[in-house]
């Protein structure tokens, strides 16, 4: 078998059985193209059924030569390890390379959150007078309630809000459904964009199902809700570098503060591993020794 037909048949993989979106796809192909660059240039002629650690030792040295960060380099070992489970699984291998491949070791990076005061904070600067301001006010409750993903946010429709249960269903990555409660602010808001503005447009083919349009009536885009976050934060003169994902990491971070369930949070934020809702307990940490520093006699 060569790099080609093992490519195709991995893409293939990832498109129907994966169900991942054509950008995810991409960057995992990019991540084995990357190796077979590698043997390309060192002039090694080793086919994927041939590749052994101590072939990817000598790319490990390799990427980390040509300057890539190391979270550049992770990703890409990441890649990697994919596709050879990937041979394993269809039977055209037996023993893994990349098993005793350690990447580069990780710093863990804590996301930017929002204090309850500087979400209310914006909130409260939205001219919720005009109709642009009545559909944010509603976008942003939402955000904070549920703890969506921007894309998750731009896709929500109207067919899978269930207002007199408090869920909304939401399309995450991989396609993959899941029930979110929302609280009865961001539905109370959400039912006045929805009654006082919504329902005046003209709605373009296609986007009747949307439930936050522009005014042109077709549904919003990432750029759009990230300029109305950036535009509230500098009316509001927050020195933080705000985009909808830091609704998100607020979402978790105050749960985890108020004693939620790890698991919990892990099922709302749609997270298929609680490895990854676990830095939110750092987060929470972090918070614990503040108080300690702030108010107890000795610190």
């Amino acid at each position: 078998m060569n790099w080609s037909n093992s490519l195709k048949q991995f893409q293939g993989y990832l498109q129907v059985e994966k169900s991942l979106s054509g950008n995810s796809v991409e960057a995992y192909l990019r991540d084995v193209k990357k190796l077979v660059q590698y043997f390309d240039s060192t002039g090694q002629k080793v086919n994927p059924l041939d590749v052994e650690a101590s072939h990817l030792q000598g790319f490990l040295e390799w990427i980390n030569g040509l300057g890539m960060t190391s979270h550049s380099q992770a990703r890409t070992i990441s890649g990697i390890r994919a596709f050879y489970k990937f041979l394993i699984m269809e039977d055209l291998l037996n023993a893994d390379p990349t098993e005793t491949i350690e990447g580069p070791k990780l710093q863990r990076k804590l996301p930017d959150t929002l204090s309850y005061d500087e979400i209310v904070s914006l909130f409260e600067a939205i001219d919720v007078s005009t109709p642009e301001g009545t559909r944010n006010k509603a976008m942003l409750e939402t955000l904070y309630s549920s703890g969506l993903r921007v894309s998750e946010l731009i896709e929500l429709k109207l067919s899978n809000l269930y207002e007199d249960l408090g869920f909304i269903r939401v399309t995450g990555k991989g396609n993959k459904e899941r029930l979110v409660p929302i609280g009865r602010d961001a539905l109370k808001y959400i039912r006045v964009y929805l009654d006082g503005v919504r329902r005046h447009q003209t709605i373009k083919k296609g986007h009747e199902d949307f439930v936050f349009l522009n005014r042109r009536g077709a549904s919003l885009t990432r750029v759009m809700i990230f300029n109305i976050i950036k535009d509230l934060a500098a009316k509001t003169g927050l020195e933080k570098s705000i985009s909808p994902h830091t609704f998100r990491h607020s979402f978790a971070t105050h749960l985890i503060e108020g004693g939620a369930d790890l698991r919990a949070v892990q099922e709302m934020l749609g997270h298929e591993s609680i490895t990854t809702t676990e830095i939110y307990t750092h987060l929470d940490r972090d918070y614990l020794k503040q108080v300690i520093q702030d108010f107890h006699p000795r610190s």
